[in-house]
């Protein structure tokens, strides 16, 4: 991944602003105008399209992007002294909430079409934020975020990679995942202790049927044990429900593919109920 050049002239996106970074909120500023060209460029919104950005924060990538929608941009923001501020212009449509309990499949159904997701996450939250979307991504175009590198290599990691988990597997059974370049702290103010990335997120058109929540469970047992063998992790838990089928337990979790993994999820048995 390469760091966008920075364009001859480019300001930063938030200058002669008095408002300072909530720690409590994650509140890293993006500033970097090379940056925010690279995102938006990515992104490449349409007029028409419904595009929701999470954490607006000061503008700097909401400016470039309501210059692209039309009708107006949805930004979901939780610092209420934020909030007022983009509610003063009149092309953003503000939901004053904390993310984690915005419907955005209900979101999708009120707007009439399918959402297209951004944004500069919070750090401390992204992880939540990733999981709270996936029951809504039949509804979604596509998600762009800017996302601590860490966790987007987690993301986009295969079999064999030292940081290929849970995340990895969830993630990747619902969407397509790519890393698209690393943004070095000095592009935020206040500067991260961290590295960032941006990643894109494409709904699979077709994924394989499962029930999330087991799914979710199965993966817990699955990377519980890392250095072991499934038959000590996972095992235990297949037995548990009920599975007696095939599945080679004498691997660690890090080597078995996505697919492996989601059709052994589709091929669980129901899950006995109190009548049986």
């Amino acid at each position: 991944m390469n760091r966008p050049s920075r364009p001859a002239g480019r300001s930063s996106g938030h200058a002669g602003t008095s408002h300072h970074a909530r720690k409590r909120f994650g509140q890293h500023f993006l500033t970097d105008g090379a940056i925010i060209d690279g995102i938006v460029r990515a992104i490449d919104p349409q007029p028409g399209e419904v595009v929701v950005e999470i954490g607006p924060g000061l503008g700097a990538l909401t400016g470039p992007l309501k210059a692209c929608c039309d009708p107006a941009l949805t930004v979901v923001e939780l610092d209420r002294d934020l909030a007022a501020r983009l509610r003063r212009d009149p092309q953003l449509q503000v939901i004053e909430s904390d993310v984690l309990k915005v419907d955005f499949r209900a979101l999708a159904l009120e707007r009439g079409t399918r959402l297209r997701v951004a944004g500069n996450l919070p750090y401390n939250i992204s992880s939540p934020i990733l999981f709270h979307l996936l029951p809504a991504a039949d509804q979604v175009v596509d998600q762009h975020f800017m996302l601590q590198k860490e966790v987007v290599d987690r993301m986009a990691a295969g079999p064999g990679s030292k940081v290929y988990g849970r995340l990895s597997v969830m993630l990747q059974w619902r969407y397509h995942i790519e890393a698209l370049f690393d943004v070095p702290p000095d592009c935020f103010d206040p500067p991260p202790q961290v590295d960032s990335a941006v990643v894109r997120m494409v709904p699979w058109p077709a994924p394989v049927v499962l029930d999330p929540a087991r799914f979710e469970s199965m993966m817990a047992a699955a990377f519980s044990q890392r250095r072991k063998l499934l038959r000590h992790s996972l095992g235990p838990w297949l037995e548990a429900q009920g599975f007696g089928g095939s599945f080679d337990l004498q691997r660690r979790a890090e080597e078995v593919p996505v697919a492996e993994f989601t059709a052994l999820a589709a091929a669980l048995p129901p899950v006995p109920t109190a009548a049986d």
